[in-house]
């Protein structure tokens, strides 16, 4: 009797986490099937990330479920540094409803209608298979390259084990992954790690205290409050270290922790949803990747809480891996482009554990004496001009030069490595849409000059989009005539563009280069296509038809 060929899948993500759904939604987005995998049949039920920026607010967008996000969301008001007595040190607000993004800078949620979220949003993706009640018992990369990878699984419903091939896998497994162990990877400590009590609650009523972010900086009992939805709270509480859970977790040493914030409320309105002691650790994998085997979120690294990026970090990881990885596989890129995943990604999420790190010691290390120096010199940095501006801004640090990062940083240009803004411009009938919608799913090209050949037959290898950011009034939104002023988001783009002619953005809408504005009545990008030509052949395994162009209108800068 003929045995039955292995199921053979082009990608296999292990884990139906924000990271998992996001970077198979990506994928298929791009055109990529892909299988996951997850031992729960459903999300999670209690809450374990709240908070995502702008930023990562974005990468919500490119799949298509911002605007539901935002009604499950709301934006923080700010923060508040307070000492052991819960008296003030230092106060910063947010002014502003929207970061440069487009969505507010911070922006507090529950993380299982996240999830239910991007797994509804998985009907409008077809390309996605999810598939619960599975455990994945072993992952074999193979022992060449060009293989496939092979999958062993157990069906929970049935008992039978399983094996199935796939031409990439993804771990998106979590702090105890398998597919970390799979590799050969193990995790690199970055600081001491720390005991603290979680505790989630529901209160009908609204809590009778300020409506942001409260850090207790007293090291004697660290703490962090934080309203999360429209009637659930979250608080994290430091452990000492002759300290186990189970002695703040009666809930008479439960409401004592928690009434400084709660004056006026009975006991009866406070539901503790959960109860729960977390290792906060500050981790990263030494290897990302063997073959076509990848690492994402919890998997790869380990972030304390202190600037909420734990969660966002995983969906960065897929977003950076999912345009390469769907180049990759639809024969458009050559396979040296996926090396780039863990030069930039490693890099990038090392640095912000090491900011969480340092603002977590910054804000509730040391001892006494620590302490009241901290209480001294706090209330000085919040009296400084822009000090808000500057403490509640993205952390996101720019990517480092490299295949995909220009290493030219020329003065008046914007810098490779970043993110470009998103303002609302108009598309070409005038009405305004946030950049991204302009953008579409690949390279795209922003100029405000003629193209000269040598960039127009790059733009044509990569299948950018290009758009004009002409100097011409904008017309009506519905009518095409013109209509009186500049546009404010096509204007504030251009001056963003500050003297470059031209700049070129990655899928993930990270800046990979710059050309000069050339002189009246001349074109630009000699210089931009001569720095990128060098690494078309890992970005373009074969000539591409001229991607569309996209006029967009606005004043003379």
């Amino acid at each position: 009797m003929t045995a039955t060929a292995p199921e053979h899948v082009p990608v296999v993500v292990i884990g139906a986490g924000p990271t998992g759904l996001t970077v198979a939604t990506l994928l298929a987005r791009h055109g990529v099937p892909a299988l996951v995998l997850e031992r729960h049949r459903a999300p999670y039920p209690l809450p374990r990330a709240v908070h995502l920026d702008d930023e990562v607010h974005r990468i919500l967008q490119a799949m298509g479920i911002h605007e539901t996000f935002s009604e499950i969301s709301r934006p923080a008001r700010g923060m508040r540094l307070l000492d052991g007595s819960h008296r003030v040190l230092a106060e910063f607000l947010r002014d502003n409803p929207c970061g440069r993004h487009g969505f507010p800078q911070a922006n507090m949620f529950d993380q299982p209608e996240l999830e239910q979220l991007l797994r509804d949003n998985l009907t409008n993706h077809p390309l996605v298979t999810l598939r619960g009640g599975i455990e994945v018992t072993a992952v074999t990369p193979p022992p060449h390259s060009g293989a496939p990878v092979e999958v062993s699984f157990r069906d929970e419903d049935t008992g039978g084990s399983h094996t199935l091939l796939a031409d990439a896998v993804l771990g998106c497994d979590g702090a105890n992954s398998l597919v970390r162990a799979s590799i050969g990877s193990r995790m690199q400590d970055l600081a001491t790690a720390q005991q603290w009590l979680v505790v989630d609650v529901r209160c009908r009523r609204p809590l009778p205290t300020w409506d942001g972010v409260h850090q207790v900086c007293d090291p004697q009992r660290a703490a962090t409050y934080m309203r999360v939805g429209e009637d659930r709270y979250r608080w994290e509480f430091r452990l000492r270290a002759d300290e186990q859970p189970e002695e703040l977790t009666d809930r008479g040493r439960l409401l004592a922790l928690i009434a400084p914030w709660t004056p006026g409320i009975s006991e009866d309105e406070l539901h503790v949803l959960r109860t729960a002691s977390y290792t906060f650790r500050a981790q990263v994998a030494d290897l990302w990747r063997k073959g076509r085997v990848f690492l994402l979120g919890d998997a790869a690294h380990l972030t304390p809480p202190f600037i909420g990026q734990g969660m966002g970090a995983g969906m960065r990881d897929a977003q950076n891996l999912a345009w390469k990885l769907a180049r990759v596989l639809t024969g458009r890129a050559n396979e040296a482009l996926l090396n780039s995943y863990q030069a930039e990604r490693h890099r990038h999420a090392r640095q912000l554990i090491r900011t969480a790190v340092g603002v977590g010691a910054l804000m509730t290390g040391g001892g006494t004496g620590t302490a009241l120096a901290r209480n001294a010199f706090l209330p000085a940095i919040a009296r400084l001009p822009g000090a808000s501006d500057r403490v509640l801004s993205v952390v996101s640090p720019p990517l480092r030069p490299g295949p995909l990062v220009s290493s030219r940083r020329r003065l008046g240009h914007p810098r490779p490595g970043t993110l470009c803004p998103q303002p609302l411009v108009p598309d070409t009938d005038g009405t305004p849409r946030p950049l991204d919608d302009l953008l579409g799913e690949d390279f795209a090209l922003l100029a405000t000059a003629p193209l000269s050949p040598a960039l127009y037959a790059l733009v044509r290898a990569l299948d950018a989009r290009v758009i004009q950011l002409q100097n011409t009034r904008r017309p009506a939104p519905g009518t095409g005539s013109p209509d009186l002023g500049a546009d404010p988001g096509t204007s504030a783009l251009v001056h963003w563009m500050g003297t470059a002619g031209a700049v070129l953005l990655r899928p993930d809408r990270v800046v990979l280069a710059t050309a000069a504005r050339p002189r009246p009545g001349r074109t630009c990008g000699d210089d931009l296509a001569a720095a990128v030509t060098a690494w078309t052949p890992m970005l373009c395994s074969r000539g591409r038809a001229a991607g569309g162009a996209t006029t967009v209108a606005t004043e003379p800068p």
